[in-house]
């Protein structure tokens, strides 16, 4: 047993999940998880009103090819690459409020530079930076979250609170197309500051659970940066992120492509589909159906991307978002709740950093690699290949991420 290990076993969680019925209900929706929600909610969305529109901006008026519209939009993924594990170990060695707190105030302060990014190079440095404070920001909430959830409900109380991000991906992205076509490029980055100073006033009425302070800090070592023994769910997780970012940075184009008036409708049906499969998803991970709940969502991630493909007019358009919700609403906390069901309280950063790396890594990789085969194979060719690696996600997960799993949870978090 190495030290990191044996600082661990010394560790006493405030938060151990309670013996008895396991199906007592704590409260779940106080004040503080009210204010983490409307925080994570409003960073969320101030971040993607631009997601969308950055594609269609370098396209439309910078005339940039769409090869390097992807590298444009995966430099910020690679600033993320590089932060959440330090996040991670930053989250479990420092007081959060003030991490999360300040991590929040750099990143609305970068949008400011978005007013004068008028060249390749200047996207590419500004997008760069501005992924740094978000992957400190998102590693910060994902955790003060879990801190505040019940443990008894915390898949439930997991996806909740992330729903409020997947709803803030769906809405923003339409809100962010009738702006900037209404009003430009301008107008748009003034919304999301405004988000932003809103997520910063909600984040400070957060009152965070005091964590009992350690004799000594945790030593440095790798498993302080990356959850370990949960690396095969991470490769695993890869497959499915990288449709993800297939699909925040080419819906809107892709729906430009096949004639739809107002492709920003594909971000509605997505985020009804995560609204309707977050209402008892959850609850079913905590009622010990996790396995079950995975397999389905898989198989509606894949069956989503097969409509998506195949079928082009308005009315697939939409059906196949919704079905690509439904399966991602559901995906989403089972996932985040397998990563910190195998982490003691003082890992959980940690945890919630391989989670977020997780999609990250996979997210740069879709828009990447998802630029160059839309480029040269088309939009429709991309989606099928996203719909390949969803099914062979699946295959690994049945086949081996289900025994990691069940081999290292933790009976007390």
């Amino acid at each position: 047993m190495d030290k990191t290990e044996e600082y661990l076993k010394k560790d006493v969680s405030h938060d151990a999940v309670p013996e008895g019925n396991p199906y007592t209900k704590e409260k779940l929706w106080n004040k503080n998880f009210i204010n983490a929600c409307a925080a994570n909610f409003l960073i969320a969305c101030s971040f993607y009103l631009l997601m969308p529109t950055i594609p269609i901006y370098l396209s439309e008026q910078l005339l940039v090819p769409e090869s390097k519209i992807g590298i444009v939009l995966s430099s910020y993924v690679l600033a993320l690459l590089l932060i959440r594990p330090f996040s991670g170990y930053l989250v479990d060695v420092y007081p959060r409020k003030p991490l999360f707190l300040l991590g929040v105030s750099l990143f609305v302060a970068m949008f400011f530079g978005y007013y004068f990014a008028v060249t390749i190079l200047f996207f590419v440095v500004l997008r760069f930076i501005h992924g740094l404070f978000w992957g400190v920001s998102t590693v910060s909430a994902n955790t003060v979250a879990i801190d505040i959830i019940p443990p008894s409900r915390r898949a439930e109380g997991i996806g909740f609170f992330g729903v409020n991000m997947n709803i803030a991906m769906a809405i923003a992205p339409y809100i962010a197309v009738n702006i900037y076509e209404s009003y430009g490029f301008p107008v748009l980055i003034t919304s999301a500051i405004a988000m932003g100073v809103l997520a910063v006033f909600a984040v400070n009425l957060i009152d965070i659970p005091k964590r009992k302070k350690a004799a000594r800090k945790p030593p440095v070592s790798f498993d302080r940066f990356i959850l370990i023994k949960a690396i095969p769910i991470f490769i695993n997780q890869l497959f499915l992120s990288f449709g993800w970012g297939t699909l925040i940075a080419f819906a809107v184009l892709y729906g430009k492509r096949i004639g739809i008036h107002n492709p920003g409708i594909f971000f509605l049906f997505i985020a009804a589909g995560i609204i309707l499969s977050r209402i008892n998803s959850g609850k079913f991970v905590d009622r010990g159906y996790l396995h079950w709940v995975m397999t389905v969502a898989i198989i509606a991630i894949t069956i989503g991307y097969l409509c998506f493909a195949s079928f082009q007019n308005v009315y697939s358009y939409g059906l196949s978002a919704f079905i690509l919700g439904l399966g991602f609403g559901t995906l989403f906390p089972a996932l985040q709740t397998i990563y910190n069901n195998m982490a003691p309280a003082s890992k959980r950063g940690t945890a919630n950093s391989t989670y977020l790396t997780g999609f990250d890594l996979g997210i740069g990789m879709g828009m990447l690699f998802g630029a160059l085969l839309s480029e040269y194979a088309g939009f429709s060719f991309m989606y099928l290949v996203t719909a390949g690696l969803s099914l062979l996600s699946l295959f690994i997960y049945l086949l081996n991420s289900k025994a990691v799993y069940d081999r290292n949870k933790l009976t007390r978090l």
